[in-house]
């Protein structure tokens, strides 16, 4: 499975920006894709993730309410809608998956994209 993050960029601070994670190597129907992100000095940390099948997600709580993951299963590409945007959310993005299970912690993982870099800053 390869997967290829794009989206991110620099942007000011409340705005929004759409990260897309496209999928090949493999179709699947059924599994959990997920986001992380990493800032500089920190350990590579939990965004939000979903279902491929059903489309239940679930969210860190710093992001819930303003981030939201979805997924096209005709492009096995998933997305991770970001509003109101705030400076501590700049990080790099990465898409991790497919799992069969869920979990917060990185080595639940497999499959990583490549990462794209988010920086909020007025």
């Amino acid at each position: 499975v390869q997967l290829q993050a794009s989206g991110g960029g620099l942007v000011q601070p409340g705005v929004s920006l759409r990260l897309s994670c496209a999928a090949s190597g493999r179709t699947f129907s059924r599994g959990v894709m997920s986001w992380f992100r990493q800032a500089p000095g920190k350990e590579r940390e939990f965004v939000a993730a979903i279902e491929w099948s059903d489309g239940i997600s679930v969210y860190a709580d710093s992001v819930k309410g303003r981030f939201t993951i979805s997924r096209d299963t005709a492009k096995n590409t998933v997305y991770l809608q970001m509003n109101s945007l705030k400076p501590e959310d700049t990080s790099v993005y990465y898409c991790a998956g497919p799992s069969a299970t869920f979990s917060r912690r990185t080595s639940n993982w497999r499959y990583w994209g490549q990462g794209t870099q988010v920086t909020v800053s007025s």
